[in-house]
């Protein structure tokens, strides 16, 4: 509207000059405004005192198609950070975008002069508190160009934290005082991991993240109430520093007391309770609680699981843990099929049934039917009990052919389990038998009895998707074997493997294994084949068969004594905008032989794709066997232990 009726103004201002001839005369702004519409009409003039001129007037829109448009250009000197901060954030830039006819003059002149003062606002929350700020305008009516503004802005030094205040009141601090351990640890792990150091650069974004994850700290440990009481940053412009002051309320700690469960039908509250491995009084510290519901999620009991603490402060020395569970069906028939680079297509079916005649213990049978490997696998164990300890007894029926052999094993196990979040053992007597069946027609038969210890330990990142930390798998057994062409013996077998991640930096990720194992025999002892080691495939030397490399006997591979294999691999993600898609480089090498004086390590070396699924990555990978000259395309999915 208004750039409507300027337009009909300007129009009648012309209009008149061209008949009258000229403008009056006046004083202030008048006198301006008259010489701006002489000026304006003085061609009009001139064409309608020539001969036969006709004076045509417009409608405001057909001006405004005729009459240029005028804009802002805002020009900002500053370094590229900050000029990026001042142009998403600035008043004035906004201008940019707005034709200069759409601003009052006086909320133009306003925007212009507020601006130095907050550039300077905008500057001090990335730490500059003493910029130099210059602004500078050029009006390009007169000469039809747009208006501009030039920004010039020196920053100065950046502010840096010259000393930080850290203190506590409530429960953590009187528990510290008194020499309570946890109280006393919490402190003291929650002043070390404050990020803002004294001489540090200072910036606001940094400020606010340092204080949530401050008291996201006090919370995590068991102070579910923690506050602030206050915070502040005091700014010293003459030395260019920021003091910190911040005091936190703790609150009361929270213990472990009553645990309330929801969601019950068949299973006994008091496999829940077990679960939980806390004792009543332990603090409730956000890893007691997350490693409580990884638990029962493992447990295969439950569909969903949802663990939450009840922050009434009032309750805090005998907190309620609030437990809601839905079971899972009682019996599930799984049907599958697949295809493993080491084994070919295989098709399985298995049955879980989750409490078995109605007793607290669960069951699982799978049976598989593949190209070269065919088992059948049973287990009954006890739901978790106290110190999360299951019983189980299991037995295992397979027959595995490879290139040069077929073995068909037969195991009965009893045995005793422990699986917390970063330890698994397992403790078992075993019972086997083996047949070992060359394409020669040879046959060797084997029976063991052995008492035997697996565990696994992890420190990992992430247990579906590591990137930092290591595993390490440990195997020890002892027994007595005998064979066919060989006497009675005790043997001993020891077996260990490492895993190490690594990050490299913001993109690459480094991975390296270390494995081995050896079986001690009497004289002239023999065990059966799956106690001793061959190597090659996935997981162990890529490049080269499942199971292919060991010790030839009249030409067939069978299994070693000893065994060594290692592996390094660099990856990382093949584009930015894919995040999970990994390409890597890798280095395998190793070898089974009857001892480690005689084993020559055979070496692959190749390039892979990995995608990081939710459920684990999944491995395609070509690797070239420097032994046999070949290359060999492997595909897995899933983390070794």
């Amino acid at each position: 509207m208004q750039r409507a009726a300027l337009a009909a103004a300007v129009v009648l201002a012309s209009g008149c000059a061209s008949l009258g001839g000229g403008g009056g005369s006046g004083s202030g702004s008048g006198e301006g405004a008259g010489a701006t519409a002489a000026a304006a009409a003085a061609p009009a003039a001139s064409a309608a005192s020539a001969p036969g001129a006709a004076f045509t007037l417009v409608t405001p829109q057909e001006f405004e198609q005729q009459s240029p448009t005028l804009g802002v250009v805002i020009e900002i000197e500053a370094p590229a950070p900050l000029k990026a901060l001042l142009q998403r954030h600035l008043d004035l830039v906004r201008l940019g975008s707005i034709s200069r006819e759409d601003v009052e003059d006086s909320e133009w002149a306003r925007l212009i002069d507020a601006s130095p003062n907050q550039v300077r606002e905008l500057l001090q929350t990335e730490g500059y508190f003493s910029p130099q700020v210059r602004i500078e305008r050029e009006t390009g009516r007169a000469t039809g160009q747009p208006d501009r503004v030039r920004l010039q802005v020196e920053p100065g030094q950046r502010a840096r934290i010259g000393r930080v205040t850290l203190e506590v009141e409530g429960a953590l601090a009187s528990g510290s005082d008194s020499g309570e351990a946890h109280a006393a640890e919490t402190l003291k792990t929650w002043r070390d991991a404050w990020p803002l150091d004294t001489g540090r650069e200072f910036r606001n974004a940094d400020w606010a993240d340092a204080k949530a994850g401050a008291l996201a700290r006090l919370r995590a440990a068991g102070y579910a109430n923690a506050n602030w009481v206050g915070t502040g940053a005091a700014v010293d412009p003459v030395s260019n520093t920021v003091r910190l002051f911040l005091v936190a309320d703790s609150g009361p700690l929270f213990r472990y007391g009553q645990l309330e469960i929801e969601g019950l039908v068949v299973h006994e509250a008091q496999t829940v309770l077990n679960l939980a491995g806390a004792s009543r009084g332990a603090p409730v510290t956000e890893s007691l609680v997350l490693d409580y519901q990884e638990r029962l999620q493992k447990s295969g009991l439950f569909e969903n699981v949802s663990v939450t603490l009840d922050p009434d402060p009032a309750r805090a020395d005998d907190a309620r843990v609030l437990v809601r569970l839905r079971e899972a069906p009682l019996q599930v028939y799984t049907v599958g099929v697949g295809v493993s680079a080491n084994t070919g297509p295989r098709a399985t079916v298995e049955h879980t049934w989750r409490r078995v005649f109605g007793w607290a213990a669960s069951s699982r049978n799978k049976v598989e039917w593949g190209q070269k490997r065919q088992f059948w696998e049973g287990e009954i164990s006890t739901h978790p009990g106290e110190r999360l300890y299951r019983n189980l007894i299991g037995a295992t029926v397979s027959n595995e052919d490879f290139d040069a052999d077929t073995v068909l094993s037969q195991r009965l196990r009893l045995g005793r389990t422990q699986d917390t979040q970063r330890i698994e053992r397992l403790y078992y007597v075993e019972a086997e038998r083996s047949v070992r069946t060359t394409l020669a027609g040879a046959r060797t038969t084997a029976l063991a009895l052995s008492l035997n210890y697996d565990g696994v330990w992890r420190d990992l990142d992430s247990v579906v998707l590591p990137t930092q930390g290591f595993t390490f798998a440990g195997e020890a057994g002892v027994g007595r074997s005998r064979g066919s062409g060989a006497r009675d013996g005790n043997f001993s077998r020891l077996y260990a493997r490492l895993t190490g991640y690594l990050p490299l930096g913001r993109t690459w990720y480094a991975q390296a294994r270390l494995e081995a194992g050896e079986v001690f025999l009497d004289n002239n002892a023999v065990v059966p084949d799956s106690r001793k080691f061959r190597a090659g495939g996935d997981d162990s030397v890529r490049g080269y068969g499942y199971a292919s490399l060991g010790p030839l006997v009249n030409g067939v591979v069978g299994g070693g004594n000893v065994m060594f294999t290692t592996s390094f691999e660099l990856a990382r993600p093949i584009v930015p905008t894919l995040p999970s898609l990994w390409g890597a480089v890798f280095v395998d090498a190793g070898n089974a032989g009857d001892n480690f004086k005689s084993l020559k390590p055979a070496v692959g070396l190749g390039v892979g794709v990995r995608w990081r699924s939710p459920v684990g990555p999944l491995r395609i990978d070509w690797a070239y066997g420097r032994e046999t000259r070949q290359g060999r395309l492997h595909f897995s999915v899933g983390i070794a232990f």
